[in-house]
């Protein structure tokens, strides 16, 4: 089984200017990814998997290139902009990297570099949870929300006042029926998922999987400042 782990970060990013090699807790972002990608390599045979950085920005190759990944694709730049959907940017990647070496990959790992609260435990069990239903055609990691859309999230009506965004009849929260937030951590991606052309990662053969512990991704300056918090003070509860 062949397996392409992709990291995907482009310049520009606006809510956090440079966040992809910005540091945290002394270690530029990308790098917790990068170290992910290799140890998950590592501990399920170099041989078959393969890490490709996906980027437009000169300082982010660089900063990959100073954590031993190399890569010569470059992402095209109407692939770099703030319209483009993940799925698309994958699909080019994972085409460059099969013409490129006349390989064919059965699966796709993206980590995202901004959500890098993940362990091994998480990617291994991921995988394997993806691996045991032949009809499932991939799988992201979620968590447990803060709200939940059946009881106190709400929506504007249209005309002034507000409405629940799933209409129903529960009273409470903890008869409200279960959902997740999808964190933005990890996705498996099978190949048969880029060759029905899924344009979105929520398909109807789509797999979750619960992370059982604290994971958010990075959107606002307050974000990271909050992560270093954690990690910086040990307050994780987990080793990344």
């Amino acid at each position: 089984m062949n397996i392409l782990i992709t990291l995907c970060g482009r310049g520009g990013s606006k809510g956090i200017p440079g966040k992809n090699i910005k540091k945290l807790n002394e270690i530029p972002l990308l790098a917790y990814s990068i170290m992910h990608a290799k140890e998950f390599a590592k501990a399920n045979g170099n041989s078959n998997i393969d890490i490709i950085l996906s980027t437009d920005d000169r300082n982010i190759k660089d900063v990959a290139s100073s954590y031993d990944l190399e890569t010569e694709y470059i992402r095209p730049d109407y692939l770099a902009n703030d319209s483009v959907g993940k799925i698309e940017v994958l699909k080019d990647a994972l085409e460059f990297q099969e013409n490129q070496f006349q390989k064919k990959y059965d699966i796709l790992l993206d980590l995202d570099l901004t959500s890098p609260l993940r362990t091994q435990k998480d990617l291994n069990e991921g995988l394997e949870k993806l691996l045991l239903d032949e009809n499932a055609i991939n799988l992201f990691s979620v968590s447990k929300p803060h709200k939940n859309p059946y009881f106190n999230v709400v929506e504007d009506s249209g005309n002034g006042y507000c409405k629940l965004v799933c209409p129903s009849d529960t009273r409470s929260r903890q008869t409200a029926p279960k959902v997740f937030d999808m964190n933005a951590s990890f996705y498996f991606y099978r190949r048969t998922f880029f060759e029905n052309n899924c344009k979105s990662a929520i398909t109807a053969r789509s797999l979750y999987y619960v992370m059982d512990h604290i994971c958010f991704d990075l959107d606002e300056p307050l974000d990271f400042d909050i992560m270093e918090y954690l990690l910086k003070n040990n307050k994780l509860g987990m080793t990344i």
